[in-house]
């Protein structure tokens, strides 16, 4: 039997409690989704449960939202609101939002979305907008024929769902959207201005529209359907990729949180201050992230090298004691098996990195040492030469490798630690090419064809990188992507697109960069990491495509390399 994605609908509260109208189901199951109802109650614990089991949800229309929840005063064309449902529908749509739900509002449902995710609404349109509208939007006809047009934005989600740039609606409604906030834009107006729909402006699955679309399919009109049937696809892709994350490992190869380990940061919260933490790997379906002691490069004496080893000693225990204080959460991973043992329990799991060799000065003993911490790889430099290779930032002071490079890459050889080139200038990767004796990575690197910046890889370096046995992660810093404009998610796909078009599908991964510069609209913290998955459906990559773009690839190489130690 099929499963067809869940869809929950928010009921309306009438004399009998709650209730809903039946356009509103009826038309979910024409387009081939599950309806269930959720009544209005305030048990924040059965609202959480809720909300991982949906995949789609529907705001119903029904009486004005109280002002107060967004910050008025009442005025006297308020009309009567529904305080069982306000708290509640705000608190629901601010979760969906932050676990990436698909989420189609419907009259009162698109000023519960605005409400939630920061915008404005009028209260009431005679009296607040403008000189009053042009055109009567709270009608006395039959719900199910059109009252009047609205002109829907060019080059919006709408007009591709539509397929039009003026439809014929229905109006009921004098509370209207004033301003919609930060995540959502503008798709559609009545001709005289008024708001009538909003969808997200960051590549989410959100459509809001105030008229009543489920109500013409009570007399057989389908003109609204393809609204319903674009939902009930988003649902089926959400839940899809959400039943793929089950059953894959996903490892993001770098992120840079412990830069604010001195900001207070609550790992165990949905802190606002980082982009990886526990709730929000949790929403993205991230299992796993390598997590840097990470140092800038500074001044290369005696003393500042060993206060530079220093400090990634002390990184590293933070970490450490981070997921220590959360371990009925998150554990610690030093090999692939780990992993795998860590999301078979329940777990997120962290593994600990070192980025910029700096952090061993000129001490090659220093290697054994963080190999024996557990650091599964070191970025060999960052931002500037130092005593092991040149940076794509510096001055070639060394030429590439230097000779004492050349042993630290040997040593890593040895022990087992992984040799990570992002940063690194393109003779000092061509160095340690022929210098590693086991493959290298480039843990957060992306394309110098599509983004013309020197930590970028070419093409050719690509090419060598793949026939080594290596693997290249692409990153999500927004000035890896894109010379000029803002960056998007469709760019982070353009990128691994072609990256997997010259080195091959076994050879690429993903390294965001979250906490470090990294993220970009559509996927922005570890929340939105599913998205990715999402866009990597649409473009036709298989699951076994996306268990290797999610870390196999990374810890298959990983495995080798931890092997070799052994022998």
């Amino acid at each position: 039997m099929k499963k067809l994605p869940i869809i929950g609908i928010t009921g309306n509260y009438g004399e009998k409690g709650c209730e809903l109208a039946s356009g509103y189901y009826e038309s979910v199951l024409k387009a081939g989704g599950t309806p269930f109802v959720i009544p209005p109650y305030e048990n924040e614990e059965a609202l959480l449960n809720t909300v991982v089991q949906l995949d789609g949800l529907l705001l119903s229309g029904g009486g004005d939202i109280n002002p107060l929840l967004f910050g008025q005063e009442p005025i006297p064309g308020l009309h009567s609101i529904c305080p069982q449902r306000d708290e509640m529908e705000l608190r629901l749509v601010k979760e969906a939002y932050n676990h990436q739900i698909p989420m189609l509002g419907i009259c009162r449902g698109i000023q519960t979305l605005v409400a939630a995710l920061g915008g404005e609404l009028y209260q009431d349109l005679d009296s607040q907008y403008k000189d009053a509208p042009l055109i009567k939007h709270s009608q006395d006809l039959a719900r199910e024929y059109a009252s009047h047009n609205v002109n829907i934005e060019k080059n919006s989600l709408l007009e591709e769902v539509m397929e039009t740039e003026t439809v014929a609606v229905n109006s009921f409604h004098h509370q209207a959207v004033k301003e919609p906030g930060p995540h959502l834009r503008i798709s559609a107006r009545a001709i005289d201005g008024v708001i009538e729909a909003v969808e997200s402006n960051e590549y989410k699955s959100i459509i809001g529209v105030q008229w009543h679309p489920e109500c013409f399919i009570l007399r057989g009109d389908q003109s609204m359907m393809p609204l319903f049937d674009w939902f009930i696809n988003e649902a089926s892709s959400f839940k899809e990729a959400k039943r793929l994350h089950d059953r894959i490992l996903t490892l993001d190869s770098h992120c840079d949180t412990p830069m604010f380990f001195n900001q207070g940061i609550r790992f165990d919260q949905r802190d606002p201050k980082i982009l990886v933490d526990l709730h929000k790997m949790a929403e993205g379906h991230l299992d796993s992230t390598i997590m840097v002691a990470y140092l800038p490069q500074g001044d290369r004496d005696p003393e500042s090298s060993l206060a530079a080893t220093a400090k990634a000693d002390r990184i590293l225990t933070q970490i450490e004691e981070m997921v220590a204080s959360n371990c009925t959460q998150v554990d610690l991973a030093y090999t692939p098996e780990d992993l795998y043992r860590l999301k078979d329990q329940g777990k997120r799991a962290i593994m600990l990195g070192v980025e910029n060799g700096y952090a061993i000065g000129k001490d090659l003993t220093q290697v054994e040492h963080f190999r024996k911490r557990g650091v599964v790889y070191m970025t060999l430099c960052h931002n500037g030469d130092n005593d092991i290779c040149d940076s794509a930032r510096g001055n070639n002071e060394n030429g590439g490798i230097s000779h004492f490079g050349s042993q630290v890459i040997s040593e890593m050889n040895r022990l087992g630690m992984m040799v990570d080139l992002s940063h690194a200038n393109e003779k000092s990767f061509y160095d340690a090419i022929e210098i590693s004796k086991k493959p290298i990575v480039c843990s957060h690197s992306s394309a110098r064809a599509l983004c013309d910046h020197p930590r970028n890889l070419t093409d050719d370096q690509m090419k060598v990188l793949a026939q080594h046995g290596g693997v290249a992660q692409v990153t999500l810093y927004h000035g890896f992507l894109r010379s000029e404009g803002e960056a998007t998610i469709i760019d982070a796909v353009e990128h691994l697109n072609h990256m997997v078009n010259v080195m091959g599908i076994e050879h690429v991964g993903i390294g965001t960069d979250f906490d470090g510069d990294g993220g970009v609209r559509g996927i922005a913290s570890a929340s939105e990491i599913i998205n990715f998955t999402r866009q990597l459906l649409k473009e036709r990559y298989s699951e076994d495509d996306l268990r290797l773009i999610w870390g196999g690839n990374f810890l298959r190489l990983m495995n080798e390399i931890q092997t070799y130690e052994s022998k």
